[in-house]
């Protein structure tokens, strides 16, 4: 994959499109890592549920554009996979913090 990207050819659009696409579908259904932190105590169930959702809907357009565009295939799967992975363990990091902060939430609940 390293040689595909000194080829030219659009590669590196694919790759960060693809992307891009993923942040885009994580953002769309969920709040920020930093509101995960915040309000892990109240709701971090519910917002692990929805970057699940995120990456489930980024993957299948992102595998969608790999179908339409196979010469570029490889970037595209390879933009989805390195930022559904990163914005992952962002989320994960902002979850384990949050409920290990003792610092108050901005959200509560009765």
């Amino acid at each position: 994959m390293a040689a595909e990207f000194g080829n030219g050819g659009g590669k590196g659009k694919a790759f960060l499109i693809s992307a891009a696409v993923m942040l885009e579908a994580v953002a769309a259904v969920c709040s920020s890592p930093q509101t995960t932190e915040i309000n892990a105590s109240a709701r971090a169930e519910t917002l692990m549920k929805w970057v699940k959702v995120g990456i489930g809907l980024g993957t299948g357009l992102v595998i969608i554009g790999a179908i339409a565009e196979p010469d570029n295939a490889g970037p595209i799967l390879a933009g989805g996979l390195i930022t559904g992975g990163a914005m992952w363990y962002l989320y994960k990091h902002a979850k384990a913090a949050g409920l290990s902060s003792k610092k108050p939430a901005t959200e509560h609940y009765t």
